[in-house]
């Protein structure tokens, strides 16, 4: 039976800025660096993979991994789990940061959820766990 997530992937050709505002702005936890294919990160009991989709639609070398050649096209979507402070909180870092709140609402069952951008356009949302009775 399935448990969880376990991880979850979005995509940006630029690494640089992916590990600047995944670790500097939002502050999570950088777990491995693979040159420019990929950048991952500790997410509370799950990890975020952030790979460049160039590098991963290629077939991996045979000295390597077999993990299969994936990818995506165009920006993804990704929710973070936070309290209603915390989502104050990262409010507030990505003000100063210049990053825009795309919309900041109530959901018809009181769940607050943000909505903003990182560098590469994926859309991330911060939301409390109630959205999906989630205590």
């Amino acid at each position: 039976m399935i448990e969880g997530i376990l991880e979850t992937a979005l995509y940006a050709a630029d690494l640089d800025a992916a590990e600047a505002f995944y670790g500097g702005i939002l502050g999570l936890e950088k777990v491995r660096r693979a040159g420019t294919r990929h950048v991952f990160f500790r997410c509370g009991p799950g990890i975020l993979l952030i790979f460049n989709p160039a590098e991963t639609i290629k077939p991996p070398p045979a000295d390597s991994l077999p993990v299969p050649p994936h990818g995506s096209m165009g920006p993804g979507h990704i929710c973070f789990r936070m309290t209603g402070d915390a989502i104050d909180l990262i409010r507030e870092k990505l003000n100063k940061a210049g990053i825009a709140i795309e919309s900041d609402f109530r959901w018809p069952n009181g769940a607050r959820s943000i909505y903003f951008r990182d560098p590469a356009g994926n859309s991330l949302e911060c939301a409390e766990p109630r959205l999906w009775n989630i205590e």
